[in-house]
């Protein structure tokens, strides 16, 4: 067999798996294809358009474990689609009558790639394959092997997506610390914010364990310091129907009661609603290069505190985002050993030429293996019957949609 020569990149919002991934998948290769070249391109697409990318030195395989221990990427992101050719020229990533997955494939036969990792979600991975499909079709094999990243756990047809559970984790740390606002001013709402467009499992496993965390709480209500005072009084998903009519007669009992209400609310709830209002006074909303409205322009979260407070009776309102800190962070010791099991299989795969995204197959029963691209596609939407989650309902007092 001739020498191998692996490049990687890491793609689309950031994840807490990244660079554990990218260190992963470099001491791995250490150690099963020491002789094999390897690279990292810088900025994801972005830098295999430009030739831009970093090189494995000996010095990097040998203290490859430091990355397991870190957030973000150590070769930087880059929300690009190649399909949007119009987008690519203006970013001077392509010039004027250029094909962005032309240039892209043409990069990777120059810099004599054999396996390409992509670490990303849905849209960075089906991109690989598109390009593995265009230089197989011009004589030149490229062995793309995919890794899922995404907080929102939300790519058919995988189970657990990497950097998800690190994520729920780190927003109920964060709403653990925002929480104490409740004692900064009498009928507070607060509405934590939490990312998930079109899939609320992050908003629902936040809410699961920040809860597991009251649980192992001292509290002390003899003398005001109250689980009540920090419990979790909404979630509210995309997933669900709200009735906001409803809801805010169930917070403002809980408001008079405790004087304090927390909703744990996705960005991506009720968010066809928002878009209609907002554009229909006119209003035009960015949007990204791959069609979507840019979330952050919306302010979720606002739209949903300046309706309930007034219908609750809350004097002070305080709307908080923990995604940003939470999709930072270095990957907690559940989402290492899954990090660590696709990193070995994505490995073994790429030195056998077997294309695909890593990951445990929910069509196949929970197998972990390489699935086929035609097969990946983002959107899986949280199912709010989960047992799990449908108890949390009842034990805060939402009750079942």
């Amino acid at each position: 067999m001739s020498t191998q020569k692996i490049a990687m990149l890491t793609a689309g919002g950031l994840a807490p798996c990244l660079s554990a991934a990218v260190g992963g998948l470099i001491a791995r290769y250490t150690d099963l294809a020491p002789e094999a070249e390897i690279i990292g391109y810088r900025s994801g697409y972005k830098g295999l358009l430009l030739g831009d990318h970093l090189p494995v030195t000996p010095e990097v395989r040998a203290q490859a474990e430091v990355l397991l221990r870190h957030g973000g990427s150590p070769l930087g992101n880059s929300r690009i689609k190649l399909t949007n050719v119009k987008d690519c020229v203006k970013r001077g990533l392509v010039k004027e009558g250029q094909d962005p997955l032309k240039v892209a494939a043409e990069r990777l036969a120059h810099d004599r790639i054999t396996i390409l990792h992509t670490i990303g979600g849905d849209d960075t991975n089906t991109t690989a394959a598109d390009l593995a499909a265009y230089l197989e079709a011009n004589g030149y094999h490229l062995t793309v092997v995919g890794l899922p990243k995404t907080i929102d756990n939300d790519v058919v047809p995988i189970r657990q997506t990497l950097g998800a559970w690190t994520a729920a984790e780190q927003g109920a740390i964060f709403a653990e610390n925002i929480v104490n606002e409740q004692s900064a001013n009498p009928r507070m709402l607060i509405v934590h914010e939490i990312m998930g467009r079109k899939c609320g499992w992050l908003t629902a496993a936040t809410a699961r364990a920040y809860r597991e965390r009251l649980d192992r709480t001292a509290f002390l209500p003899e003398f005001g310091c109250e689980r009540a005072h920090k419990e979790v009084d909404a979630v509210y998903l995309p997933e669900m129907p709200l009735d906001i009519e409803r809801e805010a007669a169930r917070l403002k009992e809980r408001l008079d009661a405790k004087d304090c209400v927390t909703v744990f609310l996705s960005e991506g709830a009720g968010l066809d609603e928002i878009v209609a209002e907002i554009e229909g006074r006119g209003e035009v909303l960015g949007r990204d290069p791959f069609g979507h409205v840019k979330i952050d322009t919306i302010n979720v979260g606002k739209w949903f505190a300046d309706r309930f407070a007034p219908m609750i009776g809350a004097e002070k309102t305080l709307v908080v985002k923990s995604g940003h800190f939470c999709r930072s962070a270095a990957p907690n010791p559940a989402d290492l050993r899954l990090i660590q099991g696709m990193v070995d299989l994505a490995v073994e795969c790429g030195l056998k030429g077997v294309s695909g995204v890593i990951g445990h197959d929910e069509d196949q029963g929970g197998r972990l293996r390489a699935i086929e691209f035609p097969r990946i596609r983002g959107g899986k939407a949280f199912d709010p019957a989960a047992p799990w989650f449908a108890a949390l309902l009842d034990q805060i007092g939402q009750g079942r949609p």
